[in-house]
C-alpha cells in the first residue's frame, strides 16, 4: 500500500512517537535484553501474549506488516495496518489455522490470546515509510510445565548374584516445553551414571515429540544389584524450564526394590522367658527363634540332636518353634537350620544351641510338721532338696535369718526357742524358682509367770479404797492356766508380747484385809505350777471419809443443843415475869414470888435454881435470865 504524502505527516510525527514507546510492553510477555533488529519473548502455555514492533520509528505515514517466517527463511504474511488519522487502522490476513487467531491491536502489536507450541516461531514486522523500509525480528518462546513425574519400578525379584546391571526403574516426565532433564537418586543422593551400556549401571533416555507438540522424556535406570541395596530408597526427579532462567522440580515417589539374594548367616536363640544364663524354668513355654539374612525366607528346619544324630522337631517358613511345658528331661541340644540352596558353598547355614531346664523338687526335713522338746535340750534338723542347678538353702525363723546350709543345730533351749522354722530353697539364676518347708517347735516345762500391777496414785503409797489392777502373764507347754485368789479375774488370752504368753488381768479396790492377805495369781501345767503374791503394804485411811464423819457429828450436836434451848425457853414463858426478870435484872412490883412445890422435877428444880442463882450474880448475863 502506499504511504500518503501531505502536510499532516508532520504532526503526527509525534504521535508515532508515542505510539511506539508504548508498544515496548504487554501483560503476559516477557523479553530478555534484546539484540539490536531482533527480541527475545518468553511465556508460559496458555498465557496470552503481545508482540510489539520495535522498528518502529518517527514517521508521518508508515504502513506496519507482521510475518511469520518458517524454518526454511519463507515469510508469511499475517496482518498489517496503516495510519488513517490519528488511529492505526489493520487487519489479520492469514492465521494460518491458528485457533485462536492472531489479533492486531490498536497500538500495532499482534496478539497471540493463549500461547500454545506451534506459536515457537520467528515474527518479523516490517514498516514502510515512503521509500524507506526498516524490520525487526520478535522469537517467541513458550515454556510448558510437565505434567506429575510417574515411576514405575520393577516389580519382580531382583537377584543379587547376577554380575551385570538389571532393570531397576522407568521414569516418565510427559508434555513438558522444552524437554525436560531426569536425574536418578539413591537414598536422596544423585546417582551419577553413564549414558553407556556397562556392567556396573547405566541409564538410558528417549524424548518423544506428542501431537500436541509437548515433549515427553523417559529415563530407564540399569544397576548392578548387591545385598546392600535390600533397604535401599529409590527416586527419580525432573527438572524443567521456566521464563527468565528459573528452573522447576517434580519428584517422584521413593520405592524400594525386592532383592534376591542367598543366606549367608543364621541366628539361633532360646527366647523369653529364659533367663540370663540361658536356664528355663520347667513347667514354662519355651520359644525358640531361628533367622536366616536371606530373602526370600527360606525353609526352616528344627531339630534336636541326640547320640550326635539330628531329630527333625517342626519345618516352617516362620523360623518359630514354640515347646509347651518343658521339663527336666528336654535338657539339651536344639538346632536349626536353613534349606538355601543358592547359598555360598562356605555360609553357615545351621546353628545349635544349649537348652537348659531348671527344676526344684520339693523339700523334705528329718522332722515331722511339729517338734516337741523339754527345755534345756538339744536338737539338729536336716532339710534336704533336689534341684539343678544347685539350690542354696537357708533356715529363718518370724522372717529372721538363722543361717545358710542345710542343717539346723538348736540347743540348750528356752521358751524363746518356740516357733515356727522355715527351710527355704532358692536359686539366683533362676529368678522365681524358689521352694520353703517348715516346722513348729514345741517347747515342754513347767509355767514361767510374771506380774504386773498398777502403781499408787499418791506418793504416800495406798490408800483404803484406791483402785488397782493386776496382771499375770504365764507361758508354757502346755499352755497354762491362770487363777486368782480373789474372784473377778479375766480369762486367760493371749498376750500382745507374743512368744506364747498368756494373760489374765485382775481389778479390785485396795482395803486393810487385802494388805494383810495380799493377792495371789497361779499358773499351772502338766509339768507343775507357780505362784505370785501382790502386797501392798500399809494402808492409810482416806483423810477425805473422816473429815466428813466429823463435821456430821458436829452438826448433830449443834442441833441437839439447839432443841433443848427452845423447849427450855417454851417453858419459861409458860411462867409470867421469866422474860422480865431476865430482862430487868428484878421483879417488878406485885408480882408473886415463884413458888417451889415439891411437884417439880429435880431436872426443872435445879435449872431454876441455877437460873435465878446466877441472875442474882451476874444480873442480866446468866442463863436463867435468857429465854
Amino acid at each position: 500500500m502506499e504511504p500518503r504524502d501531505g502536510p499532516a505527516r508532520a504532526c503526527r510525527a509525534p504521535r508515532l512517537l508515542v505510539l511506539a514507546l508504548l508498544l515496548g510492553a504487554h501483560p503476559g510477555a516477557q523479553a530478555e535484553e534484546p539484540l539490536p533488529g531482533s527480541s527475545l519473548v518468553e511465556v508460559m502455555k496458555g498465557e496470552p501474549v503481545a508482540l510489539n514492533c520495535s522498528a518502529l520509528a518517527a514517521h508521518d505515514h508508515f504502513v506496519l506488516e507482521w510475518f511469520l517466517a518458517d524454518r526454511s527463511g519463507v515469510r508469511h504474511r499475517l496482518a498489517s495496518a496503516q495510519q488513517q488519522g490519528s488511529e492505526l487502522q489493520g487487519r489479520v490476513h492469514d492465521s494460518r489455522g491458528r485457533s485462536p487467531p492472531y489479533q492486531l491491536d490498536s497500538r500495532g502489536h499482534l496478539v497471540l490470546t493463549e500461547a500454545q507450541v506451534g506459536d515457537e516461531q520467528s515474527y518479523v514486522c516490517v514498516v514502510r515509510a515512503g521509500a524507506a523500509s526498516t524490520e525487526a525480528t520478535t522469537e517467541l518462546r513458550m515454556f510448558a510445565k510437565p505434567e506429575a513425574t510417574e515411576v514405575f519400578p520393577n516389580k519382580g525379584i531382583l537377584s543379587v548374584v547376577e554380575d551385570f546391571a538389571q532393570e531397576i526403574a522407568t521414569c516418565n516426565s510427559r508434555n513438558g516445553n522444552p524437554a525436560p532433564q531426569i536425574t536418578w537418586y539413591q537414598n536422596g543422593q544423585p546417582l551419577r551414571v553413564p549414558m553407556e551400556v556397562n556392567a556396573e549401571g547405566y541409564m538410558t533416555s528417549r524424548t518423544v515429540r506428542e501431537a500436541s507438540g509437548l515433549q515427553s522424556l523417559t529415563s530407564t535406570l540399569y544397576l548392578r544389584l548387591r545385598k546392600d541395596h535390600r533397604d535401599a530408597s529409590f527416586h527419580c526427579s525432573v527438572s524443567y524450564d521456566l521464563p527468565m532462567g528459573r528452573r522447576g522440580r517434580l519428584d517422584s515417589p521413593a520405592f524400594h526394590l525386592t532383592l534376591h539374594y542367598p543366606t549367608e548367616n543364621v541366628d539361633f536363640w532360646v527366647g523369653s522367658p529364659s533367663t540370663t544364663e540361658g536356664w528355663v524354668r520347667e513347667g514354662d513355654s519355651v520359644q525358640l527363634f531361628c533367622r536366616g539374612d536371606g530373602n526370600p525366607s527360606m525353609e526352616y528346619v528344627f531339630f534336636r540332636l541326640q547320640d550326635k544324630q539330628e531329630n527333625v522337631l517342626k519345618t516352617n517358613l516362620e523360623g518359630n518353634l514354640t515347646l509347651e511345658g518343658v521339663q527336666r528331661g528336654q535338657s539339651g541340644t536344639y538346632g536349626c537350620r536353613v534349606e538355601d540352596y543358592d547359598a555360598a558353598e562356605d555360609a553357615v547355614l545351621s546353628k545349635t544351641a544349649e537348652l537348659r531346664v531348671a527344676y526344684l523338687d520339693p523339700l523334705e526335713l528329718s522332722t515331722g510338721e511339729e517338734l516337741s522338746l523339754h527345755l534345756g535340750n538339744s536338737t539338729t534338723v536336716n532339710c534336704s532338696v533336689q534341684g539343678l542347678p544347685t539350690p542354696a538353702l537357708r533356715w529363718t525363723k518370724d522372717f529372721v535369718p538363722l543361717g545358710n546350709g542345710p542343717t539346723l543345730s538348736l540347743s540348750s533351749i528356752t521358751f524363746d526357742s518356740a516357733g515356727t522354722y522355715v527351710c527355704e530353697a532358692s536359686m539366683p539364676t533362676v529368678p522365681l524358682l524358689s521352694r520353703t518347708q517348715s516346722f513348729k517347735l514345741l517347747v515342754q516345762g513347767p509355767p514361767q509367770l510374771s506380774a504386773e500391777e498398777s502403781q499408787p496414785q499418791t506418793e504416800g503409797g495406798w490408800r483404803e479404797g484406791d483402785e488397782v489392777r493386776l496382771v499375770c502373764s504365764a507361758r508354757g507347754y502346755p499352755e497354762p492356766k491362770l487363777s486368782w485368789s480373789q474372784l473377778g479375774g479375766s480369762p486367760a488370752e493371749p498376750a500382745l508380747t507374743g512368744q506364747g504368753w498368756v494373760s489374765s488381768s485382775l481389778t479390785l479396790k485396795v482395803t486393810s484385809a487385802l494388805s494383810r492377805e495380799g493377792v495371789s495369781c497361779e499358773a499351772s501345767n502338766t509339768h507343775g505350777k507357780k505362784q505370785h503374791v501382790f502386797h501392798f503394804g500399809s494402808v492409810a485411811p482416806q483423810t477425805s471419809q473422816a473429815g466428813v464423819a466429823v463435821m456430821a457429828v458436829a452438826v448433830s450436836v449443834g442441833l441437839l443443843l439447839l432443841v433443848v434451848a427452845a423447849f427450855y425457853c417454851m417453858r419459861r414463858k409458860a411462867r409470867p415475869g421469866c422474860c422480865r426478870r431476865g430482862e430487868k435484872g428484878a421483879l417488878p412490883p406485885g408480882d408473886p414470888q415463884l413458888s417451889h412445890s415439891g411437884s417439880e422435877r429435880p431436872e426443872q428444880k435445879g435449872l431454876l435454881m441455877g437460873g435465878a442463882s446466877g441472875g442474882a450474880r451476874h444480873g442480866s448475863g446468866g442463863f436463867g435470865d435468857e429465854c
